[in-house]
């Protein structure tokens, strides 16, 4: 059977041109703006040109775009090459939510190569309704909108997926093999939500504490460690303790660091700009004599066996998640509680 297996990710502009349309797609998503489409809409437009002066500045740090997109490619070529021994005949697509190539494209692609199945795996371990959630949604419209009629599965999550798990433990022993282990704490670095979206039901917290939990059981010794999250924006109150808060107290602490990108498996600008530059800085300037990071999981061997089983154990149909762990119901915004469809 002919199977297209569709990775999405963020996405990220390819050049400075390209940042202010970016910024302008990721707010103008319903996900993440949560009020009517006018408002919204304006409200998009003008956050977008407010930041892009300081995007730009931050694209420039890795050559004046993003690299996510070759990362993902080749993300999409490892996961190929895991599966090319199984009798079903595979081909990796990536659908990016805010950038080129996003959904309409690759369903187009994937309609004409002439796929009889499709299975929706998100390079986002964790389930949000901000990202996985998100580009669900986008990707029924564009599945409707170019005529792709054929069955369709969802990995919604594999945020305690034994080979994942293992992936994040063994970078981190590495890191930690050189360094003073009894005066260094790990920080396990996510992405920040609005604590208004978690309290709605989003089960995204749950499960990266779920993750930090499961790596921490699965290393050969006990470590000293935090969850924190980072790049906030706006206003509103978010989940905490923020990363740079957890610096600055490590710092105090005379502590040397480990940061994991426990969030995300590709490398982009949240990891190669804000945490390798901007917290590095924050870190020396708090006292915080050894700050390293763990490379993001990218094509970790053990990371692509993860998404390859996955992708192997999905169902004919609907949305399951690739790996122990099942939300409970206090998150009640998880993708299973809305009956596990893709149409």
């Amino acid at each position: 059977m002919k199977t297209a297996v569709v990775l999405f990710n963020l996405g990220g502009p390819d050049s400075p041109e390209a940042v202010k349309p970016f910024l302008f797609n990721l707010f103008n998503d319903p996900a993440i703006l949560r009020m009517p489409g006018p408002f919204r809409w304006l409200l998009a437009r003008l956050i977008a040109a407010r930041r892009a002066p300081v995007a730009r500045a931050i694209y420039a740090e890795l050559g004046g775009k993003s690299p996510i997109i070759e990362e993902t490619e080749n993300q999409a070529q490892a996961l190929d090459t895991a599966l090319r021994d199984d009798t079903d005949s595979y081909k990796t697509f990536i659908a990016m939510r805010y950038w080129h190539p996003q959904s309409a494209e690759t369903a187009a692609a994937v309609r004409d190569w002439g796929a009889e199945r499709v299975i929706l795996l998100p390079l986002y371990p964790q389930y949000s309704t901000t990202t996985t959630g998100s580009s669900l949604t986008a990707w029924r419209q564009a599945a409707r909108h170019v005529g792709l009629d054929v069955p369709m599965s969802a990995v919604c999550c594999y945020f305690t997926h034994a080979d994942f798990v293992a992936a994040h433990a063994g970078m981190i022993a590495e890191t930690l093999s050189d360094m003073d282990r009894d005066n260094t704490r790990v920080l396990f670095s996510a992405h920040g939500l609005p604590e208004k979206i978690v309290k709605d039901g989003d089960p995204y917290q749950w499960q990266v504490e779920q993750t930090v939990a499961a790596v921490i059981g699965a290393m050969d010794q006990a470590v000293d460690y935090r969850i924190c999250y980072q790049s906030r924006v706006g206003p509103m109150a978010w989940i905490g303790p923020s990363t740079d808060a957890e610096i600055e107290q490590a710092g105090h602490e005379g502590k040397n660091l480990v940061v994991v990108p426990v969030a995300f498996v590709s490398e982009h600008s949240e990891t190669l700009v804000e945490l390798d530059i901007e917290y590095s800085r924050l870190a020396s300037a708090a006292g915080v004599s050894d700050y390293r990071r763990t490379p993001a999981l990218g094509t970790n061997a053990r990371f692509i066996k993860a998404l390859a089983t996955v992708v192997r154990s999905a169902p004919a149909q609907g949305i399951r998640p690739g790996g122990p762990g099942i939300c409970s119901q206090e998150w009640r915004c998880c993708a299973l509680k809305a009956g596990g469809n893709i149409g």
